[in-house]
């Protein structure tokens, strides 16, 4: 019986230590989710709330830091820092909006702001920091034009690199009178910048150069898309053999080959966001667009018809094949994120102030609510932090 002492001695000295480890690799596993969002009377800037991988559910949300419009958000490769687009008209007494660069305290998910800089357009709408983590890049819709700011070591925004002003117009009086660059994006090999300008009805294609942040011309220096459709936003699949642009204004998805060695886009097909035999009524639009990180699906939101369209992707010919329609269970999706695990989508509907979760179904990419709702005000973007 004298054995038994030595094992109780051991478990009550290791049980609180295992319980410890067990209670701290779960919350190391959860997820920080981080909402852009449009400031006003329900929101005060950046907001925060953590995701449990295996579970889809969210804590509340909280204030991450006080910002003006902080509409869209971008993750450095390291996870250290977070930037932000302040979708303003006016910066530092000039027609331009501003990007600013936080550190990220992964323990309370608060933001601590680093700098600032104009973005030299109106509206900054989108950016994105590229895989080296060296420059972020923005695209400018009330200005119609791109930018890029070099990223020093300690997260820290300095003076544009590069900034090009768009210049044209397309079919939509009303809409496309001028440049709208609605988005920026960068292939796989970060060779090359794209943007869709809704304003042109094109997706303008730079060479990129990251140790230099220099954007340059190339040539083809564009994809033409259909008039008065209205590019917004872009996606790459996975493997980088096919792009996809969502078309906000006629509601419609059109697909790409890619030539990685030029930078060149081929169009492919272009399909209705829409159930079929729906028209594009009036306040009907489209917003976001992702692929699976599998690559064997893509999603894009609808607003006025308040849905997300799933399609599966045949992965040898990058063409569509329409699965559902999910209802985002509010008004206006304007975008949505999809988690690393790619078991959990999350959409942001800017009208209702509220972010639902779906499940996403591994075998057919089908959406299915969890039944869970967050209340963020006038949620924009949804970015993940691992």
């Amino acid at each position: 019986m004298k054995p038994l002492l030595p094992l109780r001695v051991a478990v009550v000295f290791w049980l609180p230590v295992w319980l410890f480890f067990c209670l701290a690799s779960s919350v190391e596993a959860e997820t920080l989710v981080y909402f852009g969002t449009y400031t006003g009377k329900k929101s005060k800037g950046i907001y925060v709330s953590r995701l449990d991988p295996a579970t889809g559910r969210l804590t509340p949300a909280t204030v991450a830091a006080e910002t003006a419009s902080p509409s869209f958000l971008a993750v450095h490769p390291s996870g250290r820092f977070l930037y932000a687009v302040n979708e303003v008209s006016r910066y530092d007494g000039k027609p331009a909006g501003s990007v600013i660069g936080y550190t990220i305290d992964r323990a309370t998910g608060t933001l601590k702001a680093l700098n600032n800089h104009s973005t030299q357009g109106a509206g900054p709408c989108h950016l994105i920091v590229d895989p080296t983590g060296k420059n972020v890049l923005v695209a400018n819709y009330g200005g119609g034009s791109v930018a890029v700011l070099p990223v020093q070591p300690d997260g820290t925004l300095q003076e544009p690199s590069s900034f090009i002003q768009h210049k044209g117009s397309s079919a939509n009086a009303s809409r496309q009178e001028g440049p709208h660059a609605h988005g920026i994006y960068v292939d796989p090999a970060n060779r090359f910048a794209f943007v869709p300008d809704l304003g042109l009805d094109k997706v303008m294609i730079y060479r990129f150069e990251p140790g230099t942040g220099k954007l340059s011309a190339n040539q083809p220096d564009c994809a033409a898309i259909a008039s008065g459709s209205g590019p917004r936003h872009f996606a790459f699949l996975p493997n980088g053999r096919f792009a996809y642009v969502i078309n906000e204004m006629l509601c419609t998805v059109t697909a790409f080959s890619y030539d990685a060695s030029r930078g060149e886009l081929k169009e492919m097909e272009t399909v209705s966001s829409l159930p079929l035999g729906q028209r594009v009524s009036p306040g009907y639009s489209t917003a976001e667009l992702f692929a699976h990180p599998s690559g064997r699906f893509l999603y894009g939101s609808n607003r006025g018809h308040d849905s997300i369209a799933v399609f599966g992707v045949d992965l040898g010919t990058g063409k569509l094949s329409l699965i559902q329609h999910a209802s985002t269970q509010g008004r206006v999706p304007r975008s949505f994120g999809i988690d690393p695990t790619g078991k959990w989508l999350l959409a942001a509907n800017q009208d209702s102030d509220t972010v639902v979760v779906f499940q996403i179904d591994s075998k057919d990419g089908s959406l299915r609510p969890t039944g869970q709702v967050l209340e963020v005000g006038a949620p924009v973007s949804v970015t993940f932090v691992q």
